[in-house]
């Protein structure tokens, strides 16, 4: 894609160190950090989308650190399923899929197949208006693909509101719809490339906005998912959550929360375009508190914007709507060691104190098992949960530090420590209020 960044608020090439605080009701601790890749801010995002990874770059001689931050009352808002919205929530374990993993191969070579029919045919054309046409018809045939896409995505978030997908159903399928953006993004780079390269002729900049809006089918869940089935991630829970148009999806990977919100009811498709300035703006009110950490840039064309801002505790990425102003697609990565919106419950007995420090719905939930007498972890011992009347689940053994995550959910549950014949239980834990952008309060 040509590049579309038409201005950068900050160049991300500092950050301010952060004193180490007190967590809520834990013990001082600083954020870690590491490398960011900013290129987003003067290109595409990739398929491996290097602006998600967590961390921050080193600061720069002679400018001037941003604020310190005050953990103890920072909060990262996040994209939710709409207040009042009748919704369907699960959790499901996520590992390794044959059937899964290749239908995904099949569905990602027969893309890649037409797409290199398309350049072929082009390229072969007998004259420069056939090929200036061909061009332009098949841009006209991804916008439409496009269409058809968000309604069968669409209709995916409807099944499963009601009960008709399960959440392994309603994940793969949102795993296909991304893939199947992916490749129509790539092919009009194909397409952008060959109208460069014809005399007198140049990409519409219809095509532009509509890479953009592609761009918003994908997801970092989504990507982890796909992953996983093909036996390339570790087997992990994938925490669920749909209404009539929207979803959220939430897993743990390698030491970050990550999380992608998808809301149909935000986003105004025939809406007018939207400014960088004025999409960061909205993404600055809507999220003060990491708008605060570090200053956001923009990227998009047309009626949508996309909005990153990596900060020192991981990285926020908004996409909005030009009509609604409003952001209809979040996504997060958010560093566990340093994740501010929880509140730790804590239970003694058998030689044992169990903390567990809850939050929101869908978000991290970290069980921390110490010797009652002398503090020290304990590790190997086994750690279940159990929703509302369910059964008991294992959710796995304390490592090293005595810990072991899961992901909360939306109804009260309870935390069994098992080391027989010690047990320890934590039980009737509320999950905290989801801490929602100022304008979905």
């Amino acid at each position: 894609m040509r590049a579309l960044l038409v201005a950068v608020v900050a160049v991300l090439l500092f950050v301010a160190p952060v004193a180490p605080v007190a967590a809520p009701g834990g013990a001082p601790q600083s954020a870690g950090t590491s490398p960011v890749d900013s290129s987003s801010s003067a290109g595409p995002a990739s398929s491996a989308d290097p602006t998600l990874a967590s961390g921050s770059p080193s600061p720069v001689a002679g400018q001037v650190p941003t604020p310190q931050v005050d953990r103890a009352n920072l909060t990262l808002r996040t994209l939710s399923t709409p207040s009042g919205a009748e919704t369907r929530v699960g959790t499901y374990a996520r590992g390794p899929d044959l059937g899964s993993s290749l239908g995904f191969a099949t569905a990602d070579a027969d893309a890649a197949v037409e797409t290199a029919a398309v350049v072929r045919r082009i390229e072969t054309t007998e004259s420069t208006v056939e090929r200036q046409q061909q061009i332009l018809a098949e841009i006209n045939r991804v916008e439409r693909a496009e269409v058809a896409l968000n309604s069968r995505q669409a209709n995916a978030f409807t099944a499963h509101a009601a009960g008709e997908l399960s959440d392994r159903e309603l994940v793969d399928e949102l795993v296909r719809v991304s893939a199947t953006a992916r490749e129509y993004d790539e092919r009009l780079d194909e397409l952008d490339a060959l109208a460069e390269g014809t005399d007198g002729f140049s990409s519409p900049s219809r095509l532009d906005e509509l890479q953009v809006a592609l761009q918003v089918y994908e997801g970092p869940v989504r990507d982890h998912a796909l992953a996983t089935a093909r036996g390339q991630s570790s087997p992990t829970d994938v925490y669920v959550a749909s209404s009539q148009g929207a979803v959220v999806l939430a897993t743990v990977v390698d030491g970050e929360y990550v999380r992608e919100a998808f809301r149909t009811d935000r986003w105004d498709r025939g809406g007018g375009p939207i400014s960088n300035d004025l999409a960061i703006e909205v993404t600055e009110a809507a999220y003060p508190e990491t708008a605060s950490l570090r200053e956001p840039d923009a990227f998009g064309a047309g009626a949508v914007q996309r909005i990153t801002i990596p900060h020192d505790f991981g990285t926020l990425r908004t996409f909005v709507s030009g009509g609604t102003e409003q952001v209809f697609v979040e996504h997060q990565r958010i560093d566990l060691s340093a994740f501010p919106d929880s509140e730790p419950v804590s239970e003694s007995g058998d030689g044992f104190n169990v903390t567990v420090e809850r939050t929101y719905p869908g978000g991290p939930v970290s069980v921390t098992v110490l010797d009652d007498e002398t503090g020290d972890p304990v590790p190997d011992v086994t750690v279940t949960k159990s929703v509302g009347d369910g059964d008991s689940q294992a959710i796995g053994a304390t490592d090293d530090d005595g810990v072991v995550r899961t992901l909360s959910p939306a109804e009260p549950y309870r935390i069994t420590v098992v080391d027989e014949p010690r047990v320890v239980v934590v039980g009737d834990i509320q999950p905290l209020p989801t801490p929602r952008p100022i304008d979905d309060e």
